[in-house]
């Protein structure tokens, strides 16, 4: 499955994941942990570790700090 992975406000890349990928393994070829983004899908809140079933992910890094 082929998947357009749209990092907000950088890249989008193109991956190719296995049928039973979830959001999560979209995540290693572009460089980002789970625990730093939020995934979306239409604009919904996708968990990372759903199976995906979607071909357009974007991904949004979460802003930490103190």
């Amino acid at each position: 499955m082929r998947v357009t992975v749209e990092v907000a406000g950088e890249d989008t890349h193109e991956v190719d994941a296995p049928e039973d990928a979830t959001y999560a393994d979209l995540l290693a070829p572009v460089d980002l942990s789970p625990h730093e983004v939020s995934m979306l899908v239409d604009g919904d809140h996708v968990p990372t570790d759903q199976p995906v079933d979607a071909d357009h992910v974007r991904v949004v890094r979460l802003i930490k700090g103190g």
